[in-house]
């Protein structure tokens, strides 16, 4: 995987994610928007990130994603 795309794409959105947080993500984006196996999946995503739709899309996905992560998270008092 290249940090460097997803990377890109969190400081975009402003998100700062752990690593593994940020591997996992970047896998869900691949499956969610039909990407893995591209021969160059980094490429795919950086192409599809410069349409105006699937941006929208992506960004959606992201936001849900972090709301899902935040329901998960368990408080310990």
């Amino acid at each position: 995987m290249s940090r460097r795309v997803m990377q890109r794409i969190l400081d975009e959105l402003y998100v700062r994610l752990s690593v593994k947080e940020e591997d996992e993500l970047y896998r869900e984006l691949l499956h969610y928007f039909g990407l893995v196996g591209a021969v160059d999946d980094c490429q795919a995503l950086e192409n599809a990130w410069m349409d105006p739709y699937v941006k929208s899309r992506i960004k959606q996905f992201i936001e849900a994603w972090l709301k899902a992560r935040r329901r998960q998270v368990v408080y310990v008092v």
